[in-house]
């Protein structure tokens, strides 16, 4: 009795371990698995072998499971059952109830152990631990699939035949979204592993693919250029004003620029003892870039300029702004400001809602506050999203809405919307 006892309960733990080896396989990330097979981990290389081939793998698995339920539910019915009835009858119960009793008290505690033993702990370690447990199962599991191959690839064929009736998944669907990259990373940095300024950098990282040239440049309106038409007096007063390190040099008007001036240059000359400097001489010939480049590929070729800089106009040729490598690092790390200047962002307010910088970017913004952006849009800041929503250039305290989110102007700049308050909408105002 002791033995057939130990046999059911063997039963019910074999069927554990497929359970657990199956969902362990299915749900192991294969970065991890590649990770621990560069590491030299036993069973790695096996564990992706298996994952390569899942039809094979669950065909295997699911006839284990399915040959260990059938003779365990056989073996405890015709092995403990009677036992049971006998001692039953010892009782006092009649033998026409003793066996049907007993019958039911074994299917009812095999099922049982098999739901807690046989799944759903066995499930929740995998689900737990799943690379560790794919690496200590992968190879008896290969070998079972190979002891057992003629009837895999019967259920293998069968399967791929069913499944050819089905609509066929469309191309990309299986791809790895951005939003599953960001929840991944958002994991790891609640665990620990991915320092807060690190998620910052990579979800950086991510914006800049889908971000224009004219999303990181220095606008036009904030630009320092150099005029060479002028007298050297005036020439080396702007440059005495300026606090950049690049500046466009043209003749009569910004759009008629011949180049850049860099200022470690003029620096340079002067520590060379070359007298009275004429910035004219110093003028390099400048990259120049459409507003439309993608910034990556913008990044591309600033690495091949001499002074890492470009010059980008717009499709008729007027100069829109100034891009730097410093700019994309801006986009990647956040914004790099000198202490008098104070840093676009977003200010939490006593009711609940947000004091928004005009110029802070709108991918930064969305970030912040939670906000689901269009993917198809023709701005690049907060106060560019309200004048796209508006259409016209809005009144202090005029209002604009945009799915959930209510956008109040609170401050002007001339013509530019320098604040917003952000807040949830909560429907019309009230007069």
């Amino acid at each position: 009795m002791l033995f057939d006892i130990l046999v059911v309960l063997g039963l019910v733990l074999l069927n554990g371990v497929l359970a657990m080896s199956e969902l362990a396989v299915v749900s192991s990330r294969k970065a991890r698995l590649q990770a621990m097979q560069q590491q030299g981990i036993p069973g790695a290389r096996t564990a992706l072998e298996l994952q390569e081939k899942p039809g094979r793998f669950l065909s295997t698995v699911q006839i284990g499971i399915t040959l260990v339920g059938v003779f365990a539910g056989a073996f405890s019915g015709a092995v403990l059952a009677d036992p049971l009835a006998q001692f039953f009858m010892a009782e006092g119960i009649s033998a026409e109830y003793a066996n049907d009793i007993a019958l039911v008290v074994v299917v009812a505690t095999i099922t049982y152990l098999s739901l807690i033993l046989g799944e759903l702990v066995p499930k929740q370690v995998a689900l737990r631990y799943p690379e560790r447990v794919a690496v200590l199962v992968a190879p008896p599991m290969l070998m079972l699939s190979r002891f057992a191959a003629p009837l895999v690839w019967v259920l293998e064929r069968s399967s791929a035949l069913f499944l050819s009736l089905l609509p066929r998944r469309r191309e990309g669907e299986g791809r790895i979204t951005d939003e599953e990259i960001h929840a991944l990373v958002e994991e790891a940095a609640s665990s620990g592993v991915v320092r807060p300024e690190e998620q910052t950098m990579i979800a950086g990282v991510m914006r800049l693919g889908d971000r224009s040239v004219r999303a990181l440049m220095t606008p036009r309106n904030q630009l320092d250029w150099l005029d060479l038409d002028e007298p050297l007096e005036a020439q080396h007063a702007t440059l005495r004003a300026s606090s950049h390190t690049k500046l466009v040099a043209g003749r009569g008007d910004v759009d008629h620029f011949v180049g850049l001036v860099s200022a470690k240059r003029l620096i340079d000359a002067l520590l060379d003892g070359a007298g009275q400097i004429e910035p004219a001489k110093y003028v390099v010939e400048a990259l120049v870039v459409p507003d439309s480049l993608d910034a990556v590929d913008a990044m591309r070729e600033l690495r091949d300029t001499p002074l890492h800089a470009a010059i980008v106009v717009d499709e008729f040729g007027s100069l829109q702004g100034l891009i730097t490598v410093t700019d994309v690092l801006s986009a990647i790390a956040g914004e790099f400001h000198r202490g008098d200047e104070p840093r676009p962002g977003v200010t939490p307010q006593d009711d609940g809602s947000w004091l928004v910088d005009g110029k802070l970017s709108v991918d930064e913004m969305g970030v912040m506050l939670g906000m689901r952006l269009p993917e198809e849009r023709d701005y690049e800041t907060a106060a560019g999203l309200v004048l796209s929503v508006l259409g016209h250039l809005p009144r202090l305290g005029e209002i604009a809405r945009m799915g959930d989110w209510r956008f109040e102007v609170m401050a002007l700049d001339g013509r530019r919307i320098d604040k917003l308050r952000v807040c949830l909408d909560d429907g019309p105002d009230e007069e």
